[in-house]
């Protein structure tokens, strides 16, 4: 997000409060990435923003509040990703995959978020650990919705949906840590044989995947 002009601007108290933050948003995921949670600063979060010290707590309590809403913010735009890849899509199966398809080209394309919600909000303490398992469970109604019933492997049991995200999140994040971020997208297959098999079995979950 750029930087407001200097000097006078015509602009309203309310509309530069709010670039404000959200440019304090945006170079907390940045920050992270560069320096990690335990060297990341207020000054160094507002040096990246351009925001100053005291701007910067006019908008947020302290690093942890901002790293907070930086987290929340990722999450929201990843839904909106998983959202958006879905729309039209009639079959359960293209669904998965296509919203899949959608988190992983997201990923890529913002590493410095990834490293948010998959690295360094792992570490930062238990108030955004809480939030990454808040954020896991509200994406689990997007795997249960239409799942199949009528197949020839029996249906999972509910907490099978939980543990499917929970795996795709962990099966990411591991590639996220061996420093893939911006090839995620050629470990599609994988991941998206692992989320559909509990429901499909191996074989279907495969052919549907080569099909793509």
């Amino acid at each position: 997000m750029r930087r407001l002009p200097r000097g006078r601007h015509g602009l309203s108290p309310e509309f530069v409060a709010r670039n404000q933050r959200e440019r304090l948003i945006e170079a907390t995921a940045e920050t992270l990435d560069e320096l990690g949670y335990e060297k990341t600063t207020v000054s160094s979060i507002g040096a990246n923003a351009h925001v100053s010290k005291s701007d910067f707590y006019r908008h947020f309590g302290s690093k942890d509040d901002c790293f907070v809403a930086a987290y929340d913010a990722a999450v929201e735009q990843l839904r909106e990703e998983i959202v958006s890849g879905c729309v039209g899509r009639q079959d359960w199966a293209d669904g998965v995959c296509a919203g899949l398809a959608a988190v992983l080209a997201w990923l890529a394309r913002e590493p410095a978020k990834t490293n948010l919600l998959l690295v360094e909000g792992l570490r930062a303490g238990r108030c955004v650990y809480e939030r990454y398992l808040a954020a896991l469970q509200s994406f689990v109604p997007y795997l249960r919705h239409g799942a199949p019933e009528d197949v020839a492997v029996a249906r999972p049991p509910e907490a099978a949906d939980e543990a499917v995200v929970g795996g795709v999140a962990s099966l990411i994040g591991r590639r996220v840590l061996a420093g893939e971020t911006e090839r995620l997208e050629k470990f599609f297959p994988e991941v998206a044989q692992f989320a559909l098999a509990p429901y499909l079995g191996a074989a279907e979950a495969r052919r549907i995947i080569s099909a793509r």
